[in-house]
């Protein structure tokens, strides 16, 4: 399953992958891009447990996303029952991320960012404003912005409706779709189009 996982991830994670697969051998899936996550940790209907993954993170987010995934796997192992992002999740994730916490491994302006990210994991890196931002500094060159990138009252296009950028609201943006004018709350790191 590794060598399927090669062109994923960074080069020099590889053995570090293997290490952690050979310890806990579990199903990886790659998956067509899904938009509402980045990957999961699940049982399947036939009783098997497996990770999947998208196929369009890039090589950093996909490290990231399996190695939050696995930790999912050493949890469940552990306790079976527990809060899936709970402290028990927290600790498995953040001593597998240890290790990958170097500049061989990701460029040294994503440091900081996973560092401070991985003080207090969330359930996804997207809740992670600097980090998700930071992150997609390393994907393909798209027509892509962030809503958080564009000012106050700019229209926008998302899943191929228009809509109007309002106020911030605690941590999301209060936005009017132009057709229906019914307001919808987006997150800070929602992919727009101008």
């Amino acid at each position: 399953m590794i060598e399927d996982l090669h062109k994923y991830i960074p080069e020099n994670s590889i053995s570090l992958v293997e290490e952690i697969l050979k310890k806990n051998p579990i199903t990886i899936k790659i998956v067509n891009k899904r938009t509402s996550k980045h990957g999961d940790f699940r049982k399947t209907k036939n009783g098997f447990l497996q990770i999947t993954i998208n196929n369009s993170l890039n090589k950093y987010q996909f490290l990231l996303t399996l190695i939050h995934e696995i930790a999912h796997f050493v949890t469940h192992q552990q306790y079976k029952t527990v809060k899936p992002h709970g402290k028990e999740w927290k600790l498995n994730f953040q001593h597998l991320m240890l290790p990958f916490l170097q500049p061989t491994i990701f460029p040294e302006k994503l440091l900081p960012s996973l560092a401070n990210y991985l003080k207090n994991p969330k359930a996804s890196t997207g809740a992670d404003v600097k980090l998700t931002f930071d992150l997609n500094q390393y994907n393909n060159i798209s027509d892509k912005n962030f809503i958080f990138e564009i000012p106050e009252g700019s229209i926008f296009t998302f899943k191929n409706k228009n809509y109007k950028k309002g106020t911030k609201r605690r941590t999301r943006f209060e936005c009017v779709e132009i057709a229906s004018k019914k307001v919808y709350l987006f997150n800070q790191n929602a992919e727009i189009t101008l």
